[in-house]
């Protein structure tokens, strides 16, 4: 199948508030923790992507219980208050849903400041959190010749996933962006996976990812490209897969899951070089 014959399934499911309760919590790496939330309020939850995400809704400091929003009149989409207090939501993707076991694990960043990671550096047994989605699926056929895939530590669950799901004999290639050792975790695979772990020499912007990216030698044959993480270290990313390779960009995601200085970053807005 070529390039411009391939098309992606894009399956939509009903959206529904769900008031849901820490079951454990697991601390990952010391700046990485996993948050597993329950209740019979799960029950229905959809996940169907690796890529799969929703709003988490956590509560103020100092509350026990999110302000969550109302699904609207015609039950398709969610209507916020019109005044205060507002609810206090961000955009997190799906680490495992198991529905046997009625158990949903995000996982946290815990870079010191934001309301999610505060709220998950507390986090106890007992405690609530809202969710709201996944709004729908892209469902990736897992039959290319060759992967990339490359992040930061936002983008670890999402890549995990990926790894997770790909068949055996898959050929794969991860170039991953952490703090330094201690921040590498075991990304358990059918395929074969080649995983470059990069570390930051000093907190703050980095180009390791953009010249990990240039270095890489591309294979022969259709490939599938999925990066995430900080939207101004991947803008140059982008121009290059894009731009001055010309690959296809319904097979090259290249993704700002957040943004230096920008709270709670829109990431379906399109960015300004998608033109």
């Amino acid at each position: 199948m070529t390039r411009a014959a391939r098309e992606f399934d894009v399956v939509y499911h009903d959206l529904a508030v769900r008031r849901l309760e820490v079951v454990r919590v697991t601390r990952l790496s010391p700046r990485m923790t996993r948050v597993t939330l329950g209740g019979s309020e799960l029950a229905g939850f959809v996940d169907r992507s690796p890529a799969d995400h929703l709003k988490v809704f956590f509560p103020e400091p100092g509350a026990a219980e999110p302000v969550l929003p109302v699904m609207d009149a015609d039950g398709d989409g969610i209507q916020m208050p019109e005044g205060p207090p507002y609810p206090v939501h961000r955009d997190y993707t799906t680490r495992r849903y198991d529905a046997a076991a009625g158990e949903l694990d995000l996982d946290f960043v815990l870079h010191g400041h934001g309301a999610a990671s505060a709220w998950a550096a507390q986090a106890a047994p007992g405690q609530v959190l809202g969710v709201v989605g996944p709004r729908g699926s892209i469902i990736v056929l897992f039959d290319f010749d060759w992967y990339l895939f490359a992040g930061d530590e936002t983008a670890l669950p999402g890549i995990a996933r990926f790894l997770e799901a790909l068949p055996a004999g898959a050929n794969a290639s991860v170039y991953l962006l952490v703090d330094g050792p201690q921040e590498e975790q075991s990304l358990p695979s059918r395929a074969d996976v080649r995983v470059t772990w990069l570390h930051r020499a000093r907190p703050g912007p980095s180009d390791l990812l953009d010249k990990a990216i240039r270095e890489f030698v591309f294979p022969d044959g259709e490939g599938y490209v999925w990066i995430a993480g900080e939207a101004g270290e991947l803008r140059p990313i982008r121009r290059y897969l894009h731009r001055e390779r010309g690959m296809d960009r319904e097979t090259t995601d290249v993704d700002g899951f957040w943004k230096r200085g920008v709270v709670n970053l829109d990431h379906h807005e399109p960015d300004e070089d998608d033109d």
